[in-house]
């Protein structure tokens, strides 16, 4: 019982700082966007790939409490 309280622990902090983590590159993303909007394609491109990131933490916890 404590390995599966144990378990969803881990995926739930998994989860909390990746939606901190993508919440900070929007943030950032926007910032920059503002002040320079010539290359807001750029940053779009990186942004999307960095949230894609941080959000695979999640996918390692799960396959990780799973296992």
């Amino acid at each position: 019982m404590l390995a599966e309280i144990s378990g969803s622990l881990h995926v739930g902090l998994a989860a909390i700082g990746s939606a901190i983590g993508v919440g900070i590159i929007g943030m950032k993303a926007a910032e920059a966007v503002g002040r320079n909007p010539g290359a807001s394609g750029q940053i779009l491109t990186q942004a999307i790939i960095s949230s894609a990131l941080a959000e695979g933490i999640i996918f390692f916890a799960i396959f990780l409490v799973k296992g």
